[in-house]
C-alpha cells in the first residue's frame, strides 16, 4: 500500500517581527511633526496576540494605523491577520483601538476549508482539522499540489501558510 503524503494549512505571524515592527512604528511616530504634543501611543506586551493604539482623535488613530501597517508589511507580517476592533472612547476625549493578531485558524474557517476540499471531489485527498490547523493527506503529490492551488485561489479572510510536507 502506498504511503500517504500530507501537508498542514496554518496561519499566524512571527511575534518577534510584530514586536520589531511596533518598535519601529513607535520611533517614527515619536519623530513625526504631526504627532508632537498629542497623545499617540502603542501599547504592546511582547508575546501577546494583541496591541492597542491610543490616539488624540480619529485622524491621528488612522495615521498611526498607516504607520503600523507599513512597518508590518516591511517585516512580512500579513495584514490579513491583524483584526482591528472598533475605536473606543478613552479618558480625556482620546480614542483606543485594540488590534488582535490572528495566530491560528478558527474552527469556523477550518470547517469551511475542509468542506471546500471535499466539494472539489479530489480522488483521494482527505482533509481533517487538527487543533488550529488543517491537515490534508493523499497518496498523490500531484493531487496535493492541486489542493494547494485551489485553496490559495480562494479568499479565506486570513493569510494561509502551507507547510510540514511529509
Amino acid at each position: 500500500m502506498a504511503k500517504d503524503e500530507s501537508f498542514d494549512i496554518t496561519t499566524g505571524a512571527d511575534l518577534q517581527e510584530v514586536a520589531n515592527a511596533i518598535n519601529q512604528a513607535r520611533k517614527e511616530i515619536g519623530t513625526r511633526f504631526d504627532f508632537k504634543g498629542v497623545v499617540a501611543e502603542i501599547d504592546y506586551e511582547h508575546g501577546t496576540n494583541r496591541f492597542v493604539l491610543h490616539a488624540q482623535d480619529d485622524y491621528k488613530l488612522e495615521a498611526m494605523w498607516q504607520v503600523v501597517a507599513q512597518r508590518m508589511v516591511a517585516r512580512n507580517v500579513p495584514l490579513k491577520n491583524l483584526v482591528r476592533g472598533t475605536p473606543q472612547k478613552a479618558s480625556g476625549g482620546t480614542l483606543r483601538q485594540e488590534v488582535t493578531i490572528v495566530q491560528g485558524i478558527e474552527q469556523e474557517i477550518a470547517r469551511k476549508i475542509v468542506k471546500f476540499i471535499k466539494e472539489q471531489k479530489y480522488k483521494k485527498a482527505q482533509a481533517q482539522i487538527q487543533g488550529d490547523a488543517v491537515r490534508v493527506s493523499s497518496p498523490s503529490r500531484d493531487e496535493l499540489q492541486q489542493v494547494i492551488r485551489d485553496v490559495k485561489a480562494q479568499d479565506w479572510g486570513i493569510e494561509l501558510k502551507f507547510g510540514n510536507f511529509r
